[in-house]
């Protein structure tokens, strides 16, 4: 009986390379692509996620700086500002730099997102009536 017992075990284990075909090798393959695709699409959407913060950011620092362009442009030209315009364009300035940051933070994950405009063809087209 032992004897038997090692019999199907070596049986078996001689078996198993017969029995995996092409189609369960088709299987694992399509369920491995699922994964990725599904990792994928996990990654597609959290770069939405990510340009929907950005631009978030983005229109808030571009209020708190406000519309300095005009004061900018003056200085430029040489002209001197005083009180509350000096102070106002000391303040833009220094929010240039974090404007100058969220834009470029923006700018990556806009391209980053780009991706998801296929998804969403795909998605979409789905969804139309006619």
């Amino acid at each position: 009986m032992a004897r038997t017992n090692g019999l199907k075990n070596q049986t078996s284990a001689e078996v198993s390379p017969e029995i995996l075909n092409s189609e369960d090798t088709a299987a694992i393959k399509d369920s491995s692509e699922q994964v990725e695709d599904i990792q994928d699409i996990d990654d597609i959407l959290n770069s939405l996620k990510t340009l929907l913060s950005t631009v978030e950011k983005l229109q808030k620092v571009r209020q708190e700086v406000g519309d300095i362009k005009p004061l900018l442009m003056r200085m430029l030209d040489g002209e001197l500002l005083a009180g509350e315009e000096l102070e106002q364009i000391k303040s833009g300035v220094s929010g240039l730099v974090r404007l100058v940051r969220t834009y470029s933070e923006h700018q990556a994950a806009l391209a980053k997102a780009q991706p998801a405009r296929n998804l969403l063809d795909q998605v979409l087209k789905g969804n139309k009536a006619g």
